[in-house]
């Protein structure tokens, strides 16, 4: 298990994915996390999963937490392959709850109602290399591996 947890290569590529997905999903945690951003924080992204979309409350934490703490352990490459998985079921959730309504692409120019999936299945692409190949060097994830 801890194997399968914390394998990986001593690859460069893995980094600069983990920085990618660090700098493109953080900002979107930060919002419902704290508010930055334009967001709306913890409570108001609370609420708006449990009042309006009707999701339950502990799904609506592990929303907020997993967005707001996985691009973090994404950055440093700690418990990568669990955080990319996490992510990764978010964006889909995402992508087919709250985004497949206003079809494929971001709303560039506000012809749409809201914005389409195309940033989800990106997201997820990357994402789920990351849950293949692990965090690559420069990762805590690389240090434990020869560490047990």
């Amino acid at each position: 298990m801890f194997d399968l947890l914390f394998s990986t290569s001593g690859d460069i590529i893995p980094l600069i994915l983990r920085i990618t997905a660090f700098v493109v999903i953080f900002p979107h945690g930060a919002q419902k996390l704290l508010g930055w951003f334009g967001g709306y924080g913890f409570k108001g992204t609370y609420g708006f999963f449990t009042g309006t979309m009707k999701f339950p409350g502990i799904l609506a934490v592990l929303i907020i937490l997993g967005e707001s703490f996985g691009p973090v352990l994404l950055l440093v490459g700690f418990l990568t392959k669990f955080a990319a998985l996490s992510i990764t079921i978010i964006m889909i959730g995402a992508a087919f709850i709250a985004h497949r309504q206003n079809g494929f692409f971001i709303n560039w120019n506000g012809n749409q109602k809201g914005e389409g999936y195309e940033f989800h299945i990106l997201a997820a692409g990357l994402l789920i290399a990351l849950v293949v190949g692990g965090a690559g060097v420069y990762s805590v994830d690389f240090n434990l591996i020869g560490k047990f």
